[in-house]
């Protein structure tokens, strides 16, 4: 890599680093082509230079008529973490089924260490998400989720400021969260109309079956607490036990915010994923109430900034790029569509409809 001056910039250029204004708020992901826009962006915050990546101007097509999400699956790092992932997924899936089925022992620490090493081969916490967005079409099993969100908890806990141990921690907890669904017939996990009550009764069972699966592994407490836990919500409105407050651990918190934002924002039998800009404004209308406030509001605050310059559709179908997130209304960021500047945060009639 090598560090240019902004004004020697020119489009087709990779970001080689997350560059951050003078007020430590995300402008530019790294491993972004850089367009016209993100140069301009640089300019008006006086970001003096960056590193860019090496031989990197020919990824950008004539016209730059691709989408972000097609430029990043058209890049190398996708492709290497996409080859990672499924491995990584295979060998869960494998692992877990012969915990099921010939009662072997639960190798924690491998099945962590491989997420690990899949987090660390792929840089910044932008890229991660980045990457995940990109994946929604090829896998939404259990196994993938669980990946998924033991990825998400990585990231979350590093925005917390969590030692190393409590990362280690926050990501097992993650990828071991949802195990108790293993025990659920495939026909509910995967039907694709609405369940019935008692349909609904037997999935909210997988907590409890998950803890008791990683209780007999005789795993570290927060993962199994996290397992039993991850239902739970702050107000008491959760599930097994409607639990609140302090009552949850702490590392099951953690894991909810990860589950659901991993949820909505993946293909499901009967929707679409949704936007994530939908997710976080579900999440930023009762976040407080029902999630821990600091990591949700650390989650949110963090996540929208890996959307900087991603090319979206608004509910008007006009298209454009996410070029600055409203601090005191994440969920709503002004969009340049062409010559014009939106901000949603005072355009109410408008909103993102999904990332181009």
């Amino acid at each position: 890599m090598k560090r240019i001056l902004s004004n020697h910039l020119v489009p087709g250029m990779v970001a080689g680093e997350d560059i951050y204004s003078y007020n430590n708020q995300l402008l530019i992901p790294k491993n972004t082509v850089l367009t016209d826009t993100a140069i301009t962006i640089l300019e008006v915050y006086d970001i003096i230079s960056i590193r860019i990546k090496d031989d990197t101007r020919s990824s950008l097509p004539a016209g730059n008529k691709l989408s972000y999400s097609e430029r990043i699956k058209a890049g190398p790092e996708f492709k290497k973490f996409k080859e990672e992932y499924t491995a990584t997924v295979g060998h869960f899936q494998e692992s877990m089924q012969n915990v099921m089925e010939k009662r072997t022992r639960l190798n924690t620490g491998e099945l962590l260490s491989n997420v690990i090493s899949l987090m660390n081969e792929n840089g910044s916490s932008s890229s991660v998400f980045d990457m995940l967005q990109c994946m929604r079409e090829y896998d939404n099993s259990t196994f993938a989720h669980c990946v998924n969100v033991s990825l998400i908890c990585n990231v979350a806990a590093k925005w917390l400021n969590l030692s190393e141990e409590g990362i280690h921690t926050a990501t097992a907890c993650g990828l071991f969260h949802d195990i108790g669904k293993l025990q659920i017939p495939q026909d509910i996990l995967g039907k694709p109309a609405g369940l019935t009550p008692s349909e609904y009764n037997i999935i909210k069972k997988h907590p409890l079956e998950g803890f008791r699966l990683l209780q007999e592994q005789g795993v570290d407490r927060h993962i199994s607490n996290a397992a039993l836990m991850h239902h739970e919500r702050c107000d008491g409105s959760g599930y097994p036990s409607g639990a609140h407050g302090s009552q949850i651990d702490s590392f099951a918190k953690l894991v909810s915010i990860a589950d659901v934002y991993d949820a909505m924002t993946a293909a499901r039998v009967y929707r679409g994923p949704l936007c994530p800009f939908t997710v976080i404004e579900l999440f930023e209308k009762e976040g407080l109430q029902k999630y821990e406030p600091k990591f949700i509001m650390t989650f949110l605050e963090n996540v929208v900034n890996t959307y900087i310059l991603n090319r979206c559709r608004l509910t008007n179908g006009q298209e454009g790029e996410i070029i600055y997130i409203n601090k005191d209304n994440l969920s709503r960021p002004m969009v340049q569509c062409g010559e014009e500047y939106i901000n949603l945060a005072e355009k109410t009639n408008l909103s993102i409809d999904c990332l181009l």
